[in-house]
């Protein structure tokens, strides 16, 4: 069992403010898990009962439409806690969390959690700050979802995935989205987005070799962004 104090993990989400006393309380209750590519962490409408550290690895978080459309709300990756949310609110999960790649993952029990969140103003504090940033981000995608073109959101997008994500050895963007997910996360009919990347492609903005997508002019695309 990989111990709690010594995963590089918790410096990036709100467990950084435990110490070791309860770092070790939750090595002692937490379960790891590998999630494959393609799998959920979990459902939409699921009551997950405690929270999920990500030690690896990128999932989307996305909601299904009435019509059946997945519309991808956010991508989550290594360092981030999933399910902070619905354990205070006492609520089911309101998105689904679908790995992109395969995942190592902690889940933590709500009832070791909640015993932390009254004990240590600190923990409970950093969980409050990672849900308002929530909001935050929520409310600038709804304005750039109302006031950006499809093609701003587009190079947004692209250039959001490279700082991220960043990109692997051959320069191509690390985390691959099929045309589905790039549409469904820039809120727009597949067919557009692949006329679009075909427009980039074609004015060296980037460079598409089967499913591979490469940032060709960071510049000119940051240009099409604003």
């Amino acid at each position: 069992m990989s111990k709690c104090e010594q995963c590089i993990v918790r410096e990036f989400s709100s467990l950084k403010a435990l110490n070791k006393d309860e770092l070790l309380k939750i090595a002692n209750c937490k379960s790891s898990y590998t999630i494959k590519k393609g799998e959920p962490i979990f459902e939409e409408g699921e009551n997950v009962n405690g929270i999920f550290c990500v030690k690896d690895g990128v999932c989307k978080l996305s909601k299904l439409s009435p019509n059946g459309k997945d519309q991808i709300v956010k991508l989550v990756s290594k360092g981030e806690l999933l399910g902070q949310r619905s354990m205070i609110s006492d609520e089911p999960v309101n998105l689904s969390a679908i790995a992109l790649e395969d995942m190592e993952v902690c889940f933590i029990p709500k009832s070791e959690i909640m015993g932390l969140f009254t004990q240590n103003n600190n923990f409970s504090m950093n969980v409050m700050k990672a849900i308002c940033g929530d909001l935050k981000e929520a409310d600038d995608h709804m304005v750039n979802m109302a006031q950006k073109t499809v093609k701003e959101r587009l190079a947004e997008t692209l250039l959001y995935l490279k700082d991220t994500f960043g990109t692997n050895e051959d320069q191509s963007l690390k985390t691959q989205l099929s045309r589905e997910e790039l549409a469904s996360m820039i809120g727009t009919a597949t067919e557009s987005c692949i006329r679009l990347l075909s427009d980039f492609n074609k004015n060296g903005l980037i460079e598409i070799k089967g499913k591979k997508i490469y940032l060709k002019d960071i510049s000119k695309l940051k240009r099409e962004a604003n």
